[in-house]
């Protein structure tokens, strides 16, 4: 599994990171990908983080 973020669409709220720390962070005002691929043990929270993600800037492969 592969996460990307649209950072032109990203608000920079932070949701993503909160849910998910292991594939999210924030960098300035934008949050970003850290992990090429998502550990196994962090794809449900890789998922909700996407799923909640209030400008839809998460897309998952």
């Amino acid at each position: 599994m592969i996460a990307k973020i649209d950072s032109d669409i990203c608000i920079g709220c932070g949701l993503c990171e909160s849910i998910c720390p292991e594939v999210y962070r924030m960098e300035e005002d934008k949050a970003v990908v850290y992990v090429t691929v998502v550990p196994a043990d962090a794809e449900e929270a890789c998922k909700k983080a996407s799923d909640e993600c209030p400008v839809t800037a998460i897309t998952i492969e």
